[in-house]
């Protein structure tokens, strides 16, 4: 019997997405193979909030009782007997659980985990980085950007900004999510308020060219053989763009399968196993695109993609014709696999 930790919650403004995911991923990992443990941690607080033994049923913790977690093993003492957590699956969108940091933690215990490796989680959450990894590939566009640091001038910005990106264009956060702190800006002057807006996200914000186009996403995973993709979705918003509300308040369909050309699909799910493996990524990876008239444009790389029940993985893999179950159960044995 293996001890499993899922961890969600996080230090970003994800945190309750994240809870959501999270749960929803404990709920569907296989209950007669692992002992499964919810930890929620948000800002260095970590701690048992649920637990289901394998061929039970799921115990809610009282929030007075809840046992810390001892971080220099990874283990909780329950009932007076002590539980060492022997994998991890990580289910925090945000710091720290999508730029690295509890991926490098887990690492240097030497407990397999979920996703990508510290590195490559690093990379992949900043926007600006990962782009720059795939720039000068010749399998997919990236739309053209500006990179900008908290404590920069702004005096000026805007207007070079505006010459080199044209309008609208996007300013977000570099490594932010759920499209917190993002604004389509349309006119020059709303420019300086953008970036003011994704600073209150991160010290680093990305201004880019605004790509027209049917906005699609696909999900990449490794069955223990090869790379494989998953079907593609496409969104469609009621708003301008797919921002918080489109996502989590209804203002969005999801068509998936995607109602594209095969040649379309094909190009889509072609791309993400290069994407995925071009950036030396583990898990289950999504990749989202804009597909326009010139061309398909890679947006952004999701290694820890929404698991709640209506999320875009979850529909992807039901179209698949597979049970989530047997879905995690694979990633979480390849991972066991890849870490002995």
């Amino acid at each position: 019997m293996k001890n499993i930790a899922v961890i969600y919650g996080s230090d970003s403004s994800e945190w309750e997405i994240s809870v959501r995911s999270g749960e929803f991923t404990a709920s569907q990992i296989d209950s007669e193979i692992y002992d499964v443990y919810e930890i929620f941690a948000r800002f260095g607080s970590w701690s048992l909030r649920a637990y289901r033994k394998a061929g039970q049923e799921r115990v809610l913790v009282p929030e007075e009782e809840r046992p810390s977690v001892d971080k220099t093993d990874f283990s909780v003492v329950l009932d007076g007997e002590k539980v060492r957590f022997e994998y991890a699956y990580i289910m925090q969108h945000g710091n720290p659980g999508e730029n690295g940091l509890m991926q490098g933690y887990l690492e240097m215990l030497g407990i397999p985990h979920s996703g990508c490796n510290a590195f490559v989680s690093a990379i992949t959450f900043d926007k600006f980085s990962c782009k720059a990894y795939l720039k000068d590939v010749d399998f997919v566009r990236c739309a053209d950007d500006m990179f900008i640091r908290k404590g920069d001038v702004l005096e000026g910005l805007a207007e070079r900004a505006v010459s080199k990106l044209g309008l609208p264009m996007f300013v977000k956060p570099t490594d932010g999510g759920s499209s917190f702190g993002v604004t389509k800006v349309k006119t020059i002057e709303d420019f300086d308020k953008a970036v003011e807006y994704a600073f209150a996200e991160g010290e680093m914000v990305l201004a880019e060219a605004a790509v027209s186009g049917r906005e699609l996403t696909c999900a990449v995973y490794n069955d223990g053989k090869e790379n494989v993709a998953l079907p593609v979705i496409e969104i469609i918003t009621e708003n301008e763009y797919f921002d918080y509300e489109a996502k989590y308040l209804g203002k969005s369909r999801e068509v998936c399968p995607a109602e594209i050309p095969e040649t379309l699909k094909d190009e889509i799910q072609s791309v993400s196993k290069r994407i995925y493996a071009q950036l030396g990524c583990s898990g289950v990876v999504r990749v989202d695109y804009i597909a326009s008239e010139d061309g398909l444009y890679f947006l952004e790389v999701n290694t820890i993609p929404g698991m709640t029940s209506a999320s875009l993985v979850p529909q992807m893999v039901a179209a698949a014709g597979m049970r989530m179950t047997d879905f995690l159960g694979t990633i979480i044995r390849n991972s066991f696999s890849k870490a002995e």
